[in-house]
């Protein structure tokens, strides 16, 4: 083997070379320093803007649709404060309530709800809460969750795999399982850049992992993106809670109005235009990313000639909902002409900014 020979020539350039990086490493570590103090310091200054929670929210537990006959629906509401409804002051407000009110009403069937999510929860807690749901012997199990892990930089491998072992274990025992997954941090207020556009980025990844993490245990999602739509960021003042960090009863009504449809649906209501041959079908990976970048998607499951795994895995179908005074068109559907401005149902109120809304009250 030839040796190679370094002369006084060389020598001076590695040495101007390590200069300019140590430099130029020097100057990154200083800025890096920097921006982590100033992330800090705004982290700091969201949590003293944002008030603590004031009331554990109403729980809004029980029978809905008593009046139905047939077999009773038991539902679970697991997750953070988005699935405990906290912000809001009546029952009938929660996420809970509105889910549990719309499914008795379009199934005709009495639903009885139970809800187990904790305010403040992270997907560490989630172990927890399906034991205690597991306990009701439920028939569909709606999940909120994510938020807290991105607002307290826990490890998104980790918070993912505690959702898809508790999609899992609900699957286990043949309950149906509909996942919101984590809405973008991002939309709120007292959060300022640069930090915004960081929690902005977490929240997306992690809605993108929780969606192919939950597919692939079984379960369907609904993207809630930019908390729930563009209105958030429009109207922050009717939308968002006191505390300017939870929805309003008007935000949790939006929300529920696009989980609705993909509720309906794993119960046996699907009454949406079919989707022609391929259309909306994605690899899960996919339909993952797209679903983050449009809030209120569906991903599920789906064959492809028969086959639930393709080259590039599992298939996965995308269905877009609309929100309130929204074109009420599919994923792949086009409204044929502008839309309409929002109708009024019989007890005169908007759906436009009806709470609790449902198209049982057209």
């Amino acid at each position: 083997m030839s040796t190679i020979e370094i002369t006084a020539d060389d020598w001076r350039r590695i040495k101007l070379a390590g200069q300019i990086i140590g430099g130029v490493t020097g100057a990154a570590a200083a800025i890096t320093a920097l921006s982590a103090g100033l992330l800090m310091r705004q982290a700091a200054d969201a949590r003293r803007i944002i008030p603590m929670a004031e009331a554990p929210p109403p729980r809004g537990d029980g029978m809905y649709g008593a009046k139905f006959g047939g077999k009773v629906i038991n539902m679970v509401i697991i997750g953070d404060s988005l699935a405990a409804g906290y912000g809001v002051h009546r029952p009938r407000e929660t996420p809970g309530a509105l889910l549990a009110t719309g499914v008795c009403r379009r199934l005709k069937k009495p639903v009885r709800l139970h809800r187990v999510a904790v305010v403040g929860s992270m997907s560490t807690g989630l172990p927890y809460q399906v034991d205690a749901a597991l306990e009701y012997q439920p028939d569909v199990a709606v999940i909120f969750i994510g938020a807290n892990d991105v607002t307290h930089a826990m490890d998104r491998a980790g918070a993912v795999r505690h959702l898809a072992e508790a999609v899992r274990r609900l699957r286990e025992t043949g309950c149906k399982v509909v996942v919101g997954t984590c809405p973008d941090i991002g939309t709120i207020r007292p959060i300022k850049a640069p930090l915004r556009w960081m929690v902005r980025q977490w929240s997306r990844e992690l809605a993108e992992a929780q969606t192919v993490a939950v597919v692939e245990a079984g379960g369907a999602t609904v993207s809630l993106g930019n908390l729930v739509g563009p209105m958030f960021e429009a109207d922050p003042v009717r939308m968002f809670g006191s505390d300017r960090f939870h929805p309003s009863a008007e935000g949790y009504a939006r929300a529920a109005a696009v989980v609705l449809p993909t509720l309906l649906a794993t119960l046996g209501e699907d009454d949406r235009p079919a989707l022609k041959g391929t259309e909306g079908v994605r690899t899960l990976a996919e339909a993952a990313q797209e679903a983050v970048r449009a809030a209120g998607t569906e991903v599920s499951a789906t064959k492809v000639g028969g086959r639930e795994r393709g080259p590039a895995g599992r298939w996965a179908v995308l269905r877009r909902h609309p929100w309130f005074g929204e074109p009420r068109f599919w994923f792949g559907h086009r409204p044929a002409a502008p839309s309409a401005p929002a109708t009024t149902v019989p007890s005169g109120r908007s759906t436009g900014g009806a709470v609790g809304w449902t198209p049982e009250d057209q």
